[in-house]
């Protein structure tokens, strides 16, 4: 294997299991029932069934299936690539999801327990949505601004 795919996939396997294993401990906090309110700020635990804001939870089963597939794809497509640049942003999405994924196989749905009220409501999310998002707008840089992508 050549050096530049060695490194690589250390990165992302460190920072995919690095955010796996924070998320999942945040959240046996929760589901042990660990609660937090305040008045912007409530830290509950909620089952989302769906994806985002709930949508597709009139998929049941089938959504963990479906993004499994999704996540090996995405895992491909970046073995793929071969960008080192690549790596970091890749590990916490996919150690996002992967986390996700969990626990829809473990608990019915995915956990989630950070509820924003402040001035509006806001859907209830977790660790992992958030690197999944931080994930997205990093690999979204990388890709309009490419000279930031020196291997």
């Amino acid at each position: 294997m050549p050096n530049k795919l060695i490194r690589l996939l250390t990165i992302l396997s460190f920072t995919l299991v690095g955010v796996f294993i924070i998320d999942q401990n945040i959240k046996t906090l929760f589901v042990d029932g660990w609660r937090y309110y305040t008045d912007c700020i409530d830290l509950i635990l909620v089952y989302n069934r769906g994806v985002a804001f709930s949508m597709f939870a009139f998929l049941e089963e089938w959504l963990k299936y479906i993004q499994v597939v999704l996540i090996g794809g995405v895992l491909a497509y970046i073995i793929y690539l071969k960008e080192v640049c690549y790596a970091f942003p890749a590990g916490l999405m996919l150690g996002g999801a992967l986390s996700n994924v969990y626990d829809r196989f473990i608990h019915g749905g995915v956990v989630d327990m950070v509820y924003w009220h402040c001035g509006f409501d806001f859907a209830v999310f977790n660790f992992a949505d958030v690197m999944i998002d931080v994930a997205v707008v990093w690999i979204l840089i990388l890709n309009f601004k490419p000279k930031l992508c020196k291997t």
